[in-house]
């Protein structure tokens, strides 16, 4: 395993309003400990957010601003389930890497 050990993924799915208003919001964010960001289109309005951390520790660092900014794009988002809410957030150790980026 490398310094970079830990990812979060995250599907969501916009309101077809609010597609250029989440990114203007995404655009500007960034959260310490958070080394790479990708963001995919998976669906018309459906998109996947991948955040590659330093460690465990930073993602755990820095949930209380990742709430809040969830909490400011919320209102952007359609409910994927009632169980799930806006978001179905996944999060764990890279175990497997191919050296693309190092």
């Amino acid at each position: 395993m490398t310094a970079q050990n830990f990812m979060n993924v995250v599907r969501f799915k916009l309101k077809s309003d609010c597609v250029d208003k989440y990114f203007e919001v995404i655009d500007k964010t960034s959260f310490e400990g958070m080394t790479q960001r990708y963001i995919a289109k998976t669906g018309v309005y459906d998109y996947c957010f991948v955040g590659i951390w330093k460690s465990v520790e930073a993602i755990a660092a820095q949930r209380p601003a990742m709430i809040a900014h969830l909490d400011e794009v919320r209102g952007f988002m359609e409910e994927l389930s009632p169980e799930l809410g806006v978001t179905d957030p996944v999060s764990g150790n890279i175990v497997s890497k191919v050296g693309y980026h190092d």
